[in-house]
């Protein structure tokens, strides 16, 4: 990451709570809670990730690619494949 401790540690924040919300999904399952309520815990989860993944992506872009982009050349093909790459990963998710 290239990003600032602040950015990281945001990002950090974000992932203990995702984990925190995977823990209580298992919690449900294990409790036998209604199929829907575990559900909908599943999307907030999968939300949250999804976060992440914007704000990794975000960083990414305004840092990696942008920095490439103004070297030129077949490192900036390169940043650039790998970001339409990963918006496509997180697009077919």
């Amino acid at each position: 990451m290239n990003g600032d401790d602040a950015d990281k540690d945001d990002l950090l924040k974000r992932l203990r709570r995702a984990e925190g919300q995977v823990r209580g999904i298992a919690r449900m399952v294990e409790d036998d809670t209604y199929c829907i309520d575990i559900l909908t815990q599943v999307s907030a989860a999968t939300k949250a990730l999804e976060n992440v993944a914007l704000s990794l992506l975000r960083d990414h872009l305004t840092h990696c690619v942008a920095e490439a982009t103004a070297q030129g050349g077949p490192v900036a093909e390169e940043k650039i494949r790998e970001a339409n790459e990963a918006i496509a990963r997180l697009v077919r998710s």
